[in-house]
C-alpha cells in the first residue's frame, strides 16, 4: 500500500522535514527549517499540521536500556484459548496498562499477540510472566525468546519518497 493516509496530500517539503525530525526531532524549528530550505514560520506550520492530522504521533527520546538497568529484552507469543474479539480487545487492554511491555501487535496466523518487553532482569520477567500473562484465564500458550544481542533497532520509517530508490 503506498497511498499516504492523509487530509492533505505530502508534498516533496513535507517529506524532508519528516526525514529530518526521524533522525532528530530535537532540532530547533530554526535549525530543521534550514535542513529542509523552507523558512522557519513554513516549517512549523508544516509540523503543526502533521501532528494534527496524526502522521506525526510523537517525538520522543530513545535511551539505552542497559544504561538504566533495563537489560533483559523479551519477544513473547500469546496465544488464547478464545479468539473472539472481545477476548482479544480485553487481553489487548491488560497488556496496555504494563509498564514492562513496549510494544503489542496482534499477529496472524500463528500466536495471537507478539508482545516486546523490556525487564531488568529474570526474576522482573517472571513476575511480569505472572501478572500479564498466565495469571489470566484466557491464555493457552507463552512462548518467549530473550535477546542475547540487539544488532538493529530503529524506529525510522520508509518514507514514500524513499520507495522509489530500492
Amino acid at each position: 500500500m503506498n497511498a499516504i493516509q492523509s487530509d492533505m496530500p505530502l508534498d516533496d517539503l513535507d517529506l524532508r522535514i519528516l526525514d529530518q525530525i526521524q533522525t532528530d526531532s530535537s532540532l530547533t524549528n530554526h535549525d530543521l527549517a534550514k535542513r529542509v530550505h523552507a523558512s522557519p514560520p513554513t516549517c512549523l506550520r508544516r509540523v503543526r499540521r502533521m501532528v494534527d492530522e496524526g502522521i506525526i504521533e510523537k517525538q520522543v527520546a530513545i535511551l539505552n536500556p542497559e544504561k538504566l538497568g533495563s537489560g533483559l529484552t523479551a519477544i513473547v507469543e500469546i496465544t488464547l484459548d478464545v479468539q473472539a474479539a472481545e477476548y482479544l480487545d480485553a487481553f489487548e487492554a491488560s497488556l496496555m496498562q504494563d509498564v514492562a511491555i513496549l510494544q503489542c501487535y496482534r499477529v496472524s496466523p500463528g500466536p495471537d499477540f507478539i508482545v516486546i518487553a523490556q525487564v531488568a532482569d529474570m526474576p522482573a520477567y517472571h513476575a511480569l510472566a505472572h501478572r500479564a500473562f498466565t495469571a489470566k484465564a484466557n491464555v493457552r500458550n507463552v512462548r518467549t525468546f530473550f535477546s542475547v544481542h540487539r544488532s538493529k533497532f530503529e524506529t525510522r520509517i520508509t518514507l514514500p519518497s524513499e520507495r522509489t530508490k530500492v
